[in-house]
């Protein structure tokens, strides 16, 4: 992947060509964004709940299976059936939005619970794209 770093100054000189400073890492997207490839997956995220962990509507989640999940990781999970992006409580058992105005869902004996992985990325498509189009 080719970086342009930009720097740009305060001053009303302007600031210098980004193409002065071109170079290519040694890393491919793939590789900087995911570590254990045959335990990850990519979800979206749909909502509002998790915003104040930086998580918007029609992100793309990149979630990792093999990372050890701590009290408080932010998780797809499956409860009752159902997809979910949560902060995972494991102390209270129960999940947290991240955003004013949800309740905590408490995790009890008889829902049917499973944790699907860690979420370690989030990426914001600033534009539409077609590969992520539904249909």
């Amino acid at each position: 992947m080719n970086v342009i770093p930009l720097i740009a100054s305060a001053g009303i000189t302007g600031f210098e060509s980004p193409a002065a400073e071109y170079h290519q890492l040694p890393l491919s997207l793939d590789e900087l964004l995911v570590e254990h490839p045959s335990a990850t997956f990519i979800g979206r995220a749909y909502g509002r709940s998790m915003e104040n962990v930086g998580i918007f509507d029609g992100d793309i989640l990149i979630v990792d299976r093999h990372v050890q999940v701590q009290n408080m990781d932010v998780v797809v999970a499956n409860l009752n059936g159902e997809f979910v992006c949560k902060l995972l409580d494991m102390k209270q058992r129960r999940l947290i939005s991240a955003a004013p105005g949800y309740h905590p869902v408490w995790i009890s004996s008889v829902d049917q619970f499973s944790v699907e992985g860690v979420v370690v990325r989030s990426i914001r498509c600033h534009r539409p794209s077609s590969l992520l189009m539904e249909g």
